[in-house]
């Protein structure tokens, strides 16, 4: 094969490929690993969801929906949105998962090299879905706390400021943005005519103060999240946007000629999912992060996560790097904060584990901060 027939914006994605090769091929080779690298739910997707996905493709329904979305999941969302923001011309696009939806409302935003500002550190895809798609990611530190500084963002902009890209609760931080950062952020972004996306995939595990969505300080932004995380789905590939109406339109002519529509029995069983109470998984994750916040030895730089279920953890010595591959001659899989950031100075843990293998892994990390090399 000529080596020319693959396209060099490809070329985005050889670092993070790389790193999960290495990733995948080291967690094979260990025995019983202490796993805390998994970024998903550690439950199984609820009976009464599964139900409806299993009656709906016995009774046919398994042909093509709408592109847009089932009409029926479609107004169940809408009615949700006129109840929280009345006065705000939203529309809404069912998708192949909260990835799906980025991808959509990138390609319909971006022009050859607008840039999308985006926060270090931020979810690993980011930077490679941006440039994929012609844009140039411009990164906005967020170190020590993780909480976004207005000053910084607009220090950032330029005239080739398209989009502003933020998740929160943060992966890999389980942060919370501030109700106050996040009016600011909005606002801005309104003010200066600049698209806001926010990634609200983790919106149901809020530990401490109820969500709120960067749309309700600015009509105009376009909200992506799914239903892989919350209800553990996040195999059946189904995730949503909503956001301005003219917006939606153009994701939807994206969306027929790329994935022609989510998968229908999965967005029947959504029907069930959007009403399905999952706050005792949410009171779950706070035990385990709290669990993990009073076992955790001093040494460690922890800013508490507010939400999610990942830790962002500084290193008591060394790299990110070099500490991780302490942590996996122990038997304990974590990932180098690195792959998240432009700094190699943390880790990240995620807690959607048992108990058991919570306080394996601390005991290992704990050891480790006091052998220091």
């Amino acid at each position: 094969m000529n080596p020319q027939w693959i396209a060099q914006r490809l070329e985005a994605f050889d670092e993070i490929n790389a790193g999960f090769r290495k990733i995948y091929e080291l967690s094979r080779s260990l025995k019983n690993p202490i796993n805390l690298l998994v970024g998903q739910p550690d439950f199984d997707v609820p009976e009464p969801i599964k139900e409806a996905a299993i009656a709906a493709i016995r009774s046919g329904k398994n042909a093509y929906s709408p592109t847009q979305a089932l009409p029926e999941l479609a107004e169940k969302i809408r009615a949700d949105l006129r109840s929280r923001w009345p006065d705000a011309d939203r529309d809404v696009i069912v998708t192949g998962g909260t990835m799906g939806a980025i991808n959509l409302t990138l390609l319909s935003l971006l022009n050859p090299g607008d840039e999308v500002i985006l926060f270090d550190p931020c979810f690993l895809a980011y930077a490679p879905m941006v440039k994929l798609f012609g844009g140039v990611p411009v990164f906005v530190d967020t170190y020590p706390d993780f909480q976004v500084k207005l000053d910084r963002v607009a220090a950032a902009v330029t005239p080739r400021t398209k989009a502003i890209l933020l998740c929160t609760p943060g992966n890999p931080t389980g942060v919370v943005q501030s109700r106050d950062n996040l009016k600011a952020l909005a606002e801005f972004a309104a003010q200066r005519q600049i698209a806001l996306i926010s990634d609200e995939i983790y919106a149901a595990f809020c530990f401490d103060e109820p969500f709120i969505s960067a749309a309700a300080f600015n009509p105009d932004t376009i909200v992506v999240s799914s239903f892989s995380k919350t209800y553990g789905m996040t195999g059946w590939r189904l995730g949503f946007a909503h956001g301005p109406r003219k917006l939606i339109d153009a994701m939807v002519k994206v969306q027929i000629v790329t994935y022609v529509c989510a998968p229908t029995p999965a967005q029947h069983a959504a029907l069930t999912a959007w009403d399905y109470d999952v706050s005792h998984y949410n009171n779950l994750y706070r035990q385990k992060r709290d669990l993990l916040l009073r076992h955790l030895d001093p040494h460690f730089g922890v800013v508490k996560p507010g939400g999610a279920f990942y830790f962002f953890i500084q290193t008591p010595w060394g790299t990110g790097q070099s500490f991780v591959e302490a942590c996996h001659a122990r038997n304990l899989l974590v990932l180098p904060g690195h792959i998240f950031s432009r700094r190699d100075t943390h880790f990240r843990l995620s807690f959607a584990a048992s108990d058991e293998t919570l306080l394996q892994g601390v005991d290992v990390l704990n050891d480790l901060a006091n052998e220091r090399p």
